[in-house]
C-alpha cells in the first residue's frame, strides 16, 4: 500500500551526549505503539541501543533507524549518537532528513557538540523544533535554554509552550497554542494526562507569553500579520498554519519541554513533529549533477514517484547473516526486490535482492520503496556511503557526504598468521560502514595502522573486530595522525625512462606546484588539452598525483592543501605507457614538493572543559601545560565552561589529570578544529 508522501515525516534526534536523545526516541516509540516496554539506557535495555557496546557503554554509536505511526501519519526516526568521536554518524543522517528534533538539556542549555550538530543541520538546511529535556531537574531553566540558543546560533526563538513550575516543583506545561494546561498521571507511566483549560493563577501569564509567540510568528507571515494588527480573532488553526509554515521556512525554532525520563511532554512533542516539521513534498528539491559524456549539468531531483529511480546511500552497516545492509534515502522513482539499479559514480550495475522496513534491530520486507522513503537495501556489493543508486536513464551524481579527516592512529597486528587475512578482511568490512574508520601498512614497518576520530572511537572499532568478528588482534599505542604540506610555489619538470621487458617507457611532464588555502584540500588541474592524447594517460596522471598525495613528502604522511596543475605534457604514441605517467607524475611530485618548502602540521583539538567555579584555575593550567589556549569562558547554572584549543598530541592523559586537579568533578568534551605547523618537525620533545 502506497504512503501518502503528506503524511511522511523524516526525522532525525540530535543532540549533546547525555541530553537524552536516545530516552527521548524510546518514549516516542512507546506512544507510539512500536514498543510495549520502555527501555532505559542505564540498564543497557533502550531499543535503539542494540549493539552491545552501545548498552555497556551508556553511549549511542551507530545511527538506528526506525519507522513507526502516530494517529495517521508515518514517522521514520533515526537516532544519533552525541559524542564528537562519532560526529560522522551525524553527519551522514542529516543529509538525507527533511526536519530533525534537537534536544535541549534544561540545566545546561547550549553543550558544546550541539553547537556541533546545530551547524551541521545548518549546512544541510534542515528545519528543526526544540526539545527541552529534563525540566524536572535541580536547575532547570527553559527560558535561560530559550535565549541560550538564540544567543549562540543568532536564530529567533519561539516558545509553543511554557513550564509550570521547573526543577523540582514541574508539574506540567501550558500549551500556549490551544491555551490548555497539561498535567501528567505518574502513575500510567504519563500514558494519561489531564489537559484543562489554563486556570487563574496561570493565565495572566500565559497569554502574556501567548501573545509573544503570535507577535513573533506574525512577523514572519504577511497573512497573520494583517489580521493581528488590525486586532482580528486568531483562531488556533491560523496559528499552527503561520508555526509550520516559519519552521519549514528557517525563519524561526519552536520550542517545546518535558521529562523524557519522567514520561512528560512526549505526546506534545511528536504532536508537534507532525503539525510543524516538513513532509518530503515540502522540502527544497535534491540537487545533483546529470552525468553527460561531454559534460556535468546541475538539476533538481522532484520528489515523485512516478520519475526514474534515485536515491542516495547514507550508511552502511554489516549483517552476519544478510552481509552489507545499505541504508537508502530515495530521493525519486521507485525502487522494486528484485530489480538492477545503476551505482552513478562506479558505472556499474547492482541487483536489489530484498528491500527492508527497519524496526531499530528488526526487519519486515517490503516489495517497492518509493520517493521521500528511507529504507534498507539487501545484496549491493560495491555501493559504499555517498554512492548514488540510478539508472541510465537518469545518470543524476546525488552530493556526496563529506567526512572529517581521521586524526589519531594506532598500530594493530594479528596475534597469528592465520588471524592476518580475517584482520584484513574485517578492516575492509568497518571502513566500509564507517568513512572515517581508515586503515594501512606502514611502507616502512609493514605495520598495519587503524585511523578514527578519538581515542573512543578507535576503542569501540578494536572491541568490536575481537567481539563481533572474532578477530584476535594485539593493539599499540595510540599515536597522532599528522598532515604535510608545503609554503611556497614551484615549477618542475621531469622526464621519466626505463626499459622494461625490451621496451622503453618514457614519460614527461612539467608542472605548478603550491600551497592551497587551509582547510581547502589537494587540488588538481591539467590544462593540457591534446586530442593526440588518449583519454588513459590524463587518468594515469591524475591517478599517479593523487597516490602522490597520500604518500606524502618527507615522513609519510598524507597531504593535504597542495595544489598542482599540470601546464605541459611529451607524449610519444610508441614509448608513451599509462605506467610511465604515473610514474613520472609521483617522481615529479616528489622533487617538486621537496622544493617547494614542505612542512609537518599536527592536529589541533577545540576542548570545552565544564566544571565548578573553584576548579577553573587548575582547569587552565592543566590545558596550558599541554600548550593548548584559552579562547574563552562561559558561566552557566550548571559551572563554568572553558574553551581552548590544544595540540592532539598533547591531549592523551588529560582526561585522568583533569579529574585529578577538579575532585572528578570536571568534564570535557573534544573534537577536530584544524591541523597546524607543528614546531621542530618530528622532534617530540
Amino acid at each position: 500500500m502506497a504512503i501518502d508522501l503528506k503524511k511522511m515525516r523524516n526525522i532525525g534526534i540530535m543532540a549533546h551526549i547525555d541530553a537524552g536523545k536516545t530516552t527521548t526516541t524510546e518514549r516516542i516509540l512507546y506512544y507510539t505503539g512500536k514498543i510495549h516496554k520502555i527501555g532505559e539506557i542505564d540498564d543497557g535495555a533502550a531499543t535503539m541501543d542494540f549493539m552491545k557496546q552501545e548498552q555497556e557503554r551508556g553511549i549511542t554509536i551507530a545511527s538506528a533507524a526506525i519507522t513507526t505511526k502516530w494517529k495517521d501519519c508515518t514517522i521514520n526516526i533515526i537516532d544519533t549518537p552525541g559524542h564528537v568521536d562519532f560526529t560522522a554518524e551525524v553527519e551522514r543522517s542529516l543529509r538525507v532528513l527533511d526536519g530533525a528534533v534537537a534536544v535541549i538539556c534544561a540545566v545546561d542549555g547550549v553543550q558544546p557538540q550541539t553547537e556541533t550538530v546545530w551547524k551541521q543541520a545548518d549546512e544541510f538546511k534542515v528545519p528543526r523544533i526544540c526539545f527541552v529535556n529534563k525540566m524536572d531537574r535541580i536547575g532547570a531553566d527553559f527560558f535561560y535554554c530559550l535565549n541560550d540558543i538564540k544567543d549562540k546560533f543568532g536564530c529567533a526563538t519561539v516558545a509553543l509552550q511554557i513550564p509550570i513550575g521547573q526543577g523540582e516543583s514541574f508539574e506540567g506545561l501550558i500549551d500556549l497554542v490551544r491555551m490548555k494546561e497539561i498535567r501528567w498521571d505518574m502513575e500510567s507511566e504519563g500514558e494519561k494526562f489531564d489537559e484543562i483549560d489554563v486556570t487563574e493563577k496561570y493565565r495572566a501569564e500565559a497569554q502574556k507569553w501567548r501573545d509573544k509567540l503570535i507577535d513573533d510568528v506574525a512577523s514572519c507571515d504577511d497573512e497573520l500579520a494583517e489580521i493581528y494588527l488590525e486586532g482580528g480573532e486568531i483562531s488556533d488553526e491560523m496559528l499552527v498554519s503561520a508555526i509550520r509554515k516559519g519552521t519549514v521556512s528557517r525563519s524561526f525554532v519552536p520550542f517545546v519541554l518535558g521529562s523524557a525520563r519522567h514520561n512528560q511532554g512526549i505526546q506534545p512533542l511528536i504532536d508537534a513533529v507532525i503539525a510543524y516539521l516538513p513532509s518530503p513534498l515540502e522540502v527544497p528539491c535534491a540537487k545533483g549533477l546529470h552525468v553527460k559524456k561531454d559534460k556535468e549539468e546541475s538539476v533538481e531531483i522532484p520528489c515523485d514517484e512516478k520519475k526514474m529511480p534515485l536515491g542516495l546511500v547514507f550508511k552502511i552497516q554489516q549483517d552476519r547473516e544478510m552481509g552489507a545492509l545499505s541504508f537508502v534515502r530515495v530521493y525519486s522513482g521507485k525502487f522494486s526486490v528484485g530489480t538492477q539499479v545503476l551505482n552513478v559514480g562506479k558505472k556499474k550495475r547492482e541487483r536489489i535482492n530484498k528491500i527492508l522496513r527497519v524496526n531499530a534491530n528488526h526487519m519486515e520486507q517490503m516489495d517497492s520503496v518509493s520517493a521521500g522513503d528511507i529504507a534498507v537495501f539487501v545484496g549491493l556489493k560495491i555501493s559504499q556511503t555517498g554512492d548514488t543508486l540510478g539508472s541510465e536513464g537518469m545518470p543524476v551524481l546525488l552530493e556526496s557526504v563529506k567526512f572529517p579527516e581521521p586524526v589519531i592512529s594506532i598500530a594493530i597486528e594479528p596475534e597469528t598468521l592465520s588471524d592476518k587475512d580475517k584482520l584484513v578482511d574485517t578492516l575492509a568490512v568497518l571502513s566500509r560502514e564507517d568513512p572515517t574508520f581508515t586503515s594501512h601498512e606502514d611502507a616502512e614497518t609493514g605495520q598495519l595502522i587503524i585511523s578514527g576520530m578519538g581515542e573512543l572511537h578507535l576503542d569501540v572499532l578494536v572491541t568490536r573486530m575481537k567481539d563481533d568478528f572474532g578477530v584476535k588482534a594485539n593493539v599499540g599505542a595510540p599515536q597522532v595522525t599528522y598532515r604535510e604540506s608545503v609554503t611556497s610555489d614551484v615549477t618542475e619538470s621531469f622526464k621519466w625512462e626505463k626499459n622494461l621487458a625490451g621496451k622503453d617507457n618514457v614519460a614527461a611532464l612539467t608542472i605548478k606546484l603550491g600551497p592551497n588555502e587551509q582547510g581547502t584540500g589537494n587540488t588538481y588541474t591539467c590544462d593540457v588539452h591534446d586530442n593526440s592524447i588518449p583519454d588513459e594517460i590524463y587518468e594515469a596522471i591524475k591517478s599517479g598525483f593523487e597516490g602522490a598525495f597520500a604518500s606524502g613528502i618527507q615522513y609519510g604522511y598524507p597531504c593535504v592543501d597542495i595544489g598542482v596543475t599540470v601546464t605541459k605534457i611529451e607524449y610519444s604514441e610508441l614509448t608513451g605507457t599509462p605506467f610511465a605517467f604515473t610514474a613520472c607524475a609521483a617522481q615529479i611530485f616528489d622533487e617538486a614538493t621537496r622544493k617547494a618548502g614542505p612542512e609537518l602540521l599536527e592536529p589541533v583539538m577545540n576542548v570545552d572543559i565544564s566544571c565548578p567555579l573553584e576548579f577553573v584555575g587548575d582547569a587552565i593550567s592543566q590545558v596550558i601545560q599541554r600548550g593548548g589556549q584559552i579562547a574563552g569562558q562561559d558561566s552557566k547554572s550548571s559551572g563554568e565552561i572553558v574553551h581552548c584549543t590544544a595540540p592532539m598530541a598533547k591531549m592523551f592523559g588529560f582526561s585522568t589529570n583533569l579529574r585529578s586537579v577538579t575532585q572528578g568533578r570536571a568534564s570535557f568534551s573534544m573534537e577536530f578544529s584544524h591541523f597546524q605547523k607543528k614546531p621542530g618537525g618530528l622532534n617530540f620533545n
